[in-house]
């Protein structure tokens, strides 16, 4: 499969990033995930200045949750900002957020799912309390999958279009998955398991395969949907400045990425305008949006792998799979699909 060339993707980087997309929120939640720092803190303050009925951010610490949480009502004046706590790293965090807000009520129509992990900086696998080496992916599929209904019923009631965006990595474009994975009759256990998860595998593409199963669940969830009124997409926020590199230690790797991100990295903010536009922008193009990767806020066609007739049947055998796994973790799943998807 071509890849993208590594010029082409630092192009990327240089282009200058259009303004941010603005609408009205006025009524409407937003939810965000990671949304104490980095390209979540600064997607959730442009939301903010859109005066939505409120905003929900979903954090994993509760600390810097509400320290996030005041500098937004001190930065944007606005005031119907909550911080609801979830893991994504733990199965029953997941379901208790979901759990909250089914018992909360209220409508949803913006769920920017921004929160990933990096593999750590020795390359050593680090697995969850539920033995899954899957943070970028099991966890927010889960929650997308136990909000679902709720998204789809706030545009019955409210007559609207809502929007789950999945934040994926240009690094996608450029990922394949091995056939250790593909031909395995559980692929995603394979991937999680520790004897896959060599030192290897950690270093040398874990975080790019976990994105691209991002984009792959995107275009398989998009395809199924039974009605338009939900939009389903995935962007790229591009190389930025993150917290992801917080911990990196000093060394010939630290002095490597310091370089790039003093040659190309954008801002968090620049980054956050890629997220923006997804949840908001593109209202002359509804359609070109269902399943969409989303880069440098237009509408671009995914990897060669993606739209490949073996990335078709692979996207189709890791959805099954998912399916059957998340139902196995919340009996809910399977009816969930079985209502509201063909």
């Amino acid at each position: 499969m071509a890849k993208k060339p590594f010029l082409s993707l630092v192009w990327d980087q240089w282009k200058k990033v259009p303004p941010v997309a603005v609408a009205d929120l006025q009524g409407k939640t937003v939810v965000v995930l990671g949304a104490n720092a980095g390209i979540g803190f600064e997607a959730a303050k442009h939301f903010a200045k859109m005066n939505p009925g409120r905003i929900i951010l979903a954090c994993r610490s509760q600390a810097r949750g509400q320290e996030a949480l005041q500098c937004l009502k001190s930065e944007t004046g606005y005031e119907k900002a909550e911080l609801w706590i979830v893991d994504l790293a733990e199965f029953s965090s997941v379901k208790a957020f979901a759990d909250k807000f089914e018992k909360d009520g209220g409508r949803l129509d913006v769920l920017v799912e921004n929160a990933g992990m990096a593999p750590p900086f020795d390359n050593t696998a680090e697995f969850t309390i539920d033995g899954w080496e899957q943070v970028n992916n099991l966890g927010p599929s889960l929650l997308a999958f136990l909000l679902l209904p709720r998204m789809l019923q706030t545009a019955k009631k409210y007559a609207t279009t809502p929007r789950l965006i999945i934040v994926t990595s240009g690094s996608s474009l450029n990922s394949t998955l091995e056939d250790a994975l593909i031909n395995s009759d559980k692929p995603l256990r394979t991937f999680g398991s520790k004897e896959y998860c060599t030192k290897s595998v950690m270093g040398s593409r874990r975080y790019y395969d976990t994105k691209l199963l991002n984009v792959l669940f995107t275009r398989a969830l998009s395809d199924r949907l039974q009605t338009n009124s939900l939009i389903v997409n995935t962007v790229n926020p591009g190389f930025c400045y993150s917290e992801l590199r917080r911990n990196m230690p000093s060394g010939i790797a630290a002095a490597g990425i310091w370089l790039m991100e003093r040659a190309m990295a954008r801002t968090a903010e620049e980054g956050s305008r890629q997220l923006v536009w997804a949840a908001v922008g593109g209202d002359d193009q509804l359609d070109d949006l269902r399943g969409a990767f989303i880069n440098n806020l237009e509408v671009c066609e995914a990897g060669d792998f993606i739209i490949s007739d073996k990335g078709k049947s692979v996207q189709e055998k890791l959805w099954l799979d998912l399916v059957d796994e998340l139902s196995a973790i919340d009996s809910r799943v399977r009816g969930i699909v079985d209502t509201y998807l063909k």
